[in-house]
């Protein structure tokens, strides 16, 4: 017989105090999440995040001193000591920077109007090991940032470089994820099931050596598989 599970560890970052009590308040009171900690800058949840461990940290970007940016590439780069997942809680209207911190390794995003309840369930899927991508906001999100991608990085071709190694089905699905489309929208325009789908997506974050399809809309974008206009 096991006992309970271990509760999630959640470690806040972000600049107003305010905010910082008002998420450790909602997840204070939620079955199987600990608020093991809160930060007021990049720097301080760095040097928090390697003293506590969190499972999950929820970051705020624009702040003093070290960036949220920044301080998800240490958190959650492919240089961390000790990986955490990154959940950034951030304005999509006011806020440029979201592209970047998704390609330094954040699992996901929320807007910062996100309900209560929309925040806890983010948090335990990014605890879960999945990535936090609503579709319609992946859409309007990453189409409108990929436009800042450098000429030089969306040299890739589906036939070659990163991409070779996958089917032309798979090429299919990845255009899909790349729009924001869940697995249940992948199965229904590929005329599959959702378990085949799932498969799918499986299979091309293994092939490609991605962590979750946070990283898998990046490359998509990077190499020119699919554009803003897509």
């Amino acid at each position: 017989m096991t006992g309970p599970a271990r509760p999630v560890r959640v470690l806040v970052c972000d600049d107003q105090a305010l905010v910082r009590a008002g998420y450790a308040t909602i997840f204070a009171a939620q079955p199987g999440l600990e608020v093991v900690g809160e930060a007021s800058d990049g720097s301080a949840a760095v040097r928090s995040a390697g003293r506590l461990l969190p499972d999950v940290v929820v970051m705020d970007i624009r702040m003093p001193g070290m960036d949220g940016i920044e301080a998800t590439r240490r958190l959650a780069g492919p240089d961390a000591v000790a990986p955490a997942r990154v959940l950034v809680v951030t304005t999509f209207h006011t806020d440029e920077y979201v592209y970047e911190a998704l390609r330094a390794g954040a699992s996901g995003f929320l807007l910062k109007d996100a309900t209560p309840s929309q925040l806890v369930d983010g948090v335990r899927t990014i605890a879960a090991g999945e990535s936090l991508l609503a579709p319609a906001v992946t859409r309007r999100l990453i189409g409108r940032y990929a436009s800042r991608i450098r000429p030089a990085e969306r040299s890739g071709t589906p036939d070659g470089g990163p991409l070779g190694s996958l089917t032309p089905r798979e090429l299919q699905a990845l255009r899909l994820i790349a729009t924001g489309r869940s697995n249940a929208e992948i199965a229904e325009e590929l005329v599959i099931s959702r378990e085949t789908a799932k498969t799918y997506v499986s299979r091309i974050l293994t092939k490609l050596d991605l962590r979750d399809r946070v990283q898998a809309v990046v490359l998509a974008y990077r190499v020119g598989l699919v554009s803003a206009q897509d």
